[in-house]
């Protein structure tokens, strides 16, 4: 069995380190630039984005990079794929996550979990089912059998898959991160509960842009009432060693998220025009 770690994100936080990552569209133009940058991971952007299971199988294929594979001697990605699916915690919808595990994507990330049962159904829906006396049976698993591409995605043999694909860190060895994102009131309210209650989940994700909606200052991310939110979500699973995930990271403010304590930290690539920027300041059109 391969013992290296396949899941770059799962690694990185298990040392302490913080992870960087990025929102994508499931585009494979997008992932084979992403396949050449620094990231840890990328998160295919499924939520507000169109659900296109073909798109996302490509993507992940084009992400790869063969060379880098090559170097790093090991058969884990450079960039790690998880995905974003569309479902609001409530829904309890479980079938975008097994198509995307069944993909080979390492882990999920989960849209407006506000409640204790909204996280266990995250975390079950991501583990395969197992008999009540069997150990780590909590959350009990709700996904269905069928990793063929998985498996070659992850280019290890089905018994090694199934004994790996499980959630970290409630399993230590699993290779599959289960993200909850908290975007609301309720959400921060239960997240004690959720987090002392529902093993398995491996990042906490502020949803700022919704949780500012809800309070009646949308996108206004540094206004008090949003930060003292954001500072509560720290606070809680600090106290528990859970990770959190900020959504907007820049250059500008990516000291005080280091400072504040989050752990991953997801920025969006900027694209820039070196020759048009300079021909249109050459011809006066600057």
């Amino acid at each position: 069995m391969t013992t290296s770690r396949l899941n770059k994100v799962i690694g990185t936080l298990a040392e302490g380190k913080p992870v960087f990552a990025t929102f994508s569209a499931a585009d494979p133009a997008s992932a084979i630039e992403l396949s050449t940058t620094d990231y840890d991971a990328v998160v295919f952007e499924m939520e507000h984005k169109p659900w296109d299971i073909n798109a996302l199988r490509d993507s992940f294929q084009y992400l790869l990079n063969r060379r880098r594979i090559f170097g790093a001697d090991s058969l884990a990605p450079d960039v790690t794929p998880i995905v974003r699916i569309p479902a609001n915690g409530a829904e309890k919808a479980q079938w975008h996550a097994k198509q995307a595990l069944d993909l080979g994507a390492f882990g999920i990330i989960w849209p407006h979990i506000s409640t204790v049962e909204e996280a266990r159904n995250a975390v079950a829906a991501c583990r395969y089912p197992r008999l009540p006396d069997a150990p780590l049976y909590e959350p009990a698993g709700l996904r269905g059998d069928g990793p063929h591409a998985a498996t070659r995605y992850w280019g290890i043999p089905n018994t090694e898959y199934y004994a790996r694909a499980d959630v970290w860190p409630l399993a230590p060895d699993g290779e599959i991160l289960v993200g909850l994102m908290i975007e609301d009131q309720l959400g921060i309210e239960n997240l004690p509960d959720i987090l002392d209650q529902v093993p398995g989940i491996g990042l906490v994700l502020v949803g700022e842009g919704d949780m500012s909606q809800e309070l009646g200052f949308p996108r206004q991310y540094e206004h008090p009432r949003v930060l003292e939110c954001k500072r509560r979500i720290l606070g809680i699973c600090a106290e528990r060693g859970v990770a959190v995930g900020h959504p907007h990271v820049t250059a500008d403010n990516v000291k005080r998220v280091l400072d504040d304590g989050y752990r991953f930290l997801m920025s969006a690539p900027v694209r820039t025009y070196p020759g048009l920027e300079k021909g249109r300041e050459l011809t006066g059109r600057g």
